[in-house]
Parts: structure tokens; sequence; C-alpha cells
């Protein structure tokens, strides 16, 4: 039973991080200027959506798998999350990029210490709906999360500057 654990750990783990960089790759080389630039009608950005990629591995790993909630210098200034507002930053590329690897790192290491079949120790909203029922459903949500911003990117990218297949498939 251990090693069908440690199995689907690993497995999680690794489809984690290829989605991870996969989106790492495919905005590797892009100009800075279009990290600011909507590509598409709903006003998104690449940097912007890289930004949302490291808020939501704070948020659904470390603050809903492991209850930890820490304040950081990166938030002073940021309006409150808006489901409804397009993601967009307008800080340089290589703090999104720096704060996306951090929030990575701390990610692994929560998840480093998370059972799979484990009740996460924080809340995504309301305790009465939309909570994840184990760290398994967390991870598999951020792997879900991650491909699809993939392909967002991809797809801007290619609007953008007019590059293709610069993802890891």
């Amino acid at each position: 039973m251990a090693d069908e654990v440690d199995e689907e750990r690993m497995a999680l783990l690794y489809f984690l991080e290829y989605q991870r960089a996969s989106v790492l790759s495919i905005v590797e080389g892009l100009e800075q200027p279009a990290w600011y630039t909507p590509a598409v009608p709903s006003g998104w950005t690449v940097a912007g959506l890289i930004e949302h990629l490291g808020d939501a591995e704070r948020h659904w790993f470390q603050g809903v798998g492991a209850g930890s909630v820490v304040d950081l210098p990166w938030d002073d200034g940021r309006p409150p999350y808006d489901p409804q507002a397009a993601f967009v930053c307008d800080r340089p590329v290589a703090d999104v990029r720096a704060y996306h690897r951090e929030q990575c790192r701390r990610s692994d290491e929560a998840l480093s210490s998370l059972s799979l079949g484990a009740a996460p120790q924080g809340r995504h909203g309301k305790a009465d709906r939309d909570e994840p029922p184990t760290v398994r459903w967390i991870a598999l949500h951020m792997i879900e999360e991650t491909a699809c911003r993939s392909g967002h990117l991809e797809i801007a990218r290619e609007l953008l500057d007019g590059r293709t297949r610069l993802g890891l498939r």
C-alpha cells in the first residue's frame, strides 16, 4: 500500500512540475513589452497570468492545503482578488518570474509535509461549499489549472509575436 501511495505522489508531482516547466518554456524569450500587452479581448496579460499562477500555488497548496496564510511584501498595494477582473500585473518581468518560482518552491515544501488523503488544513472559501475534500484534490486541481493556463499562454504567445510550439509537447 505504501508503494502505491509513493507512486501516486511521484506521478502527481511529476505532472505538476511538467506543467509548471511548460508554462515557463512558453514565456521564455518573450520581449518585455509583450508581457504587459493584452493578447485577447478579455484583457489579461502574460505578466498577469504568471502572477495568477503564483497566487494559485500560494492559495491552494500553502493556504488551503497547509493552512498557512503569510503576508508577503508582494501583497503591498495589490487590490483585493476579483474573480471577474482580467489578470494583469505591472511589476518587472524578473520580479513576476521570481514570485512564481518562489510560490512553486513554497508549495512543494508544503506538499511534501502533507498526506495526499488528508483533509486540507485551511479553507478555500465558505465552509459549507467549495471546499476540496483532500490534498490529492488540490494537487489534481493545480495540475489542471496550470495546464489550462499553459494553453492560454501558447495562444497569447502566438498572437503577440508569432512564435508557436514553445511548450514541452
